[in-house]
């Protein structure tokens, strides 16, 4: 008789489940939501999702991918590789070792290069596409900083257009914004974002 894992079946061990649960803690309270509020979208208890914030309960993948689509994430987000060294969990983040947030075909690919979402802000490296842009103007509670290494990169943000060259920066808070990538080449920004929104 076979034996296939129940729907709430662990699916991460050890420290991974810290950073997991430490990163879907930083998504809701980002978000505003109560565990309540969860649990009734999830269509679970408040007691599981207070065990899944404190590390004590793992959720399924099929949780996780809910999570993902409750949060507006990516369900890659709530994978972390693996961390060589302990002394380097939640502190370092290798090159090789960041977790990706995007896809190619849209666009724009992101890494996380925080360790977690648990602090008060996440660093992102994003890179666009050739002739990619945010169409539709978006506007976050957050405030958001961010520096271009490579290629040009426009950005609007409240109303104006600003054309952004290898070594420029920016920053606003709470302000609608929207991009778009103007040059034939990637253009590669470490952005910053507080709170966490990823």
């Amino acid at each position: 008789m076979s034996t296939l894992p129940s729907p709430t079946a662990r699916t991460l061990q050890g420290p991974d489940e810290r950073v997991l649960a430490s990163d879907i803690r930083a998504l809701r309270r980002a978000r505003g939501l109560t565990l309540a509020e969860i649990a009734l979208k999830l269509g679970r208890s408040v007691g599981w999702v207070s065990q899944v914030e404190r590390g004590l309960s793992t959720p399924s993948l099929g949780d996780l991918r809910a999570f993902a689509g409750l949060f507006g994430v990516p369900i890659s987000l709530f994978f972390s590789h693996d961390v060589p060294l302990e002394s380097e969990r939640g502190v370092v983040v290798r090159a090789g070792k960041r977790r990706t947030l995007g896809t190619s075909e849209s666009g724009l690919v992101e890494e996380l290069l925080s360790p977690d979402l648990g602090g008060s802000f996440e660093m992102v490296r994003s890179v666009f596409a050739p002739g990619a842009e945010l169409k539709a103007v978006a506007r976050r509670p957050t405030e958001e900083a961010g520096y271009l290494v490579s290629g040009q990169f426009d950005i609007e943000i409240d109303g104006v257009w600003h054309r952004l060259g290898e070594g420029d920066s920016f920053r606003f808070e709470g302000k609608p914004y929207r991009w778009r990538n103007p040059g034939a080449e990637p253009a590669v920004v470490i952005w910053v974002v507080s709170p966490p929104v990823y």
